[in-house]
């Protein structure tokens, strides 16, 4: 298993995640309502249900999967340490959470339709997302929508707008996101095929007929949907399957098809190949080539302009929200 002393999560984090981040933190209202967030405990109820009602891995405990574990969190240079459980759920899943008490859960479901290989590489993915702080973005965003929601019923549908652009915006980074943690299990696996057959038993994979899956041909089925662009009215298809308004409900997570698309896609190319070599951006190395914004630039002050413009509506909305609030309360 390959180690990468140092490495820094821009080194492997899909421009897709990166630019969904920036517009997501670009909303107006989500850095208000972030910074609201940041009063509430999120990660420590997460932890006691966790701890009541799975089983913490360790040495003496799953040691086979505490030994992955650790290879995963030495090949992706994590540290501190964090938790792994074990879930009882018939679900297929595996999940990261938490930031000052990261932690990674695995279903008893996943462990029995998947090989150790395979098992690896959901580990690495997981851990992935902890290495990319997507787990505190996450939360925080899980606050907006809520309290975005909250705020259009308060002000009678005054909202709805920048509460659509909001879960809208959560949504479109969420799935982005797990294009960064697949990158991730890629650079631990340093072997495509386990990370893709992973992919193809979340997407219908059976324990019985296992023998009868080919990933030869789940690849040739992922080509075919990224053809299916060629036609305008599929992509609008495809966008309100993974966001459907009417009935309030969203992809948390791209199609396993483009998931496959988009992992053999880097599996080739250069940017892989060098960090493989060693040449790969460390934690706390500034950008390179980056280059401060003008002061004079007219289009970098009108979008500080825009930005601030639309703070300030925000807090504008928010002082009317707590003025109908006082007004029913007396």
């Amino acid at each position: 298993m390959p180690v990468y002393p140092g490495i820094s999560s821009e080194a492997f984090r899909h421009p897709l995640d990166q630019q969904a981040e920036q517009t997501l933190r670009s909303v107006p209202g989500f850095d208000l309502v972030a910074r609201r967030f940041v009063e509430f405990v999120y990660e420590r109820p997460r932890q006691v249900f966790l701890l009541g009602n799975a089983i913490e891995v360790g040495p003496r405990q799953y040691s086979t999967l505490f030994q992955m574990f650790r290879e995963c969190l030495r090949s992706l240079d994590i540290a501190p340490e964090p938790t792994l459980f074990v879930s009882q759920s018939p679900m297929v899943n595996a999940y990261a959470l938490g930031q000052e008490r990261p932690c990674v859960v695995l279903s008893t479901a996943l462990l029995d339709l998947s090989d150790e290989a395979e098992i690896k590489a959901v580990l690495a993915h997981e851990l992935g997302h902890l290495k990319c702080g997507h787990t505190t973005l996450t939360q925080m965003a899980s606050w907006v929508i809520t309290a975005a929601s909250g705020l259009a019923e308060m002000t009678f549908g005054l909202s709805s707008l920048v509460s659509t652009g909001l879960i809208l915006a959560f949504y479109e980074w969420l799935r982005k996101a797990e294009l960064s943690a697949d990158r991730a299990a890629l650079l631990v696996m340093d072997d495509v095929k386990p990370v893709l057959q992973n992919m193809m038993k979340l997407a219908g994979g059976s324990s019985r007929y296992a023998h009868e899956l080919s990933l030869e041909e789940f690849s040739r089925q992922s080509e075919r949907y990224q053809n299916l662009d060629q036609d305008g009215i599929n992509q609008v298809y495809k966008f309100l399957l993974y966001n459907n308004l009417s009935q309030e409900f969203f992809q948390t997570h791209p199609f396993t098809v483009e998931r496959v698309h988009f992992l053999k896609e880097w599996s080739e190319s250069e940017e892989l190949r060098q960090i493989r070599a060693g040449n790969y951006r460390r934690a706390g190395e500034p950008t390179v080539d980056a280059e401060p914004p003008s002061p004079s630039s007219e289009s970098s002050s009108t979008g500080e302009a825009d930005v601030e413009r639309l703070r300030r509506e925000v807090a504008e909305l928010q002082r009317e929200i707590d003025r109908i609030r006082r007004s029913r309360s007396e």
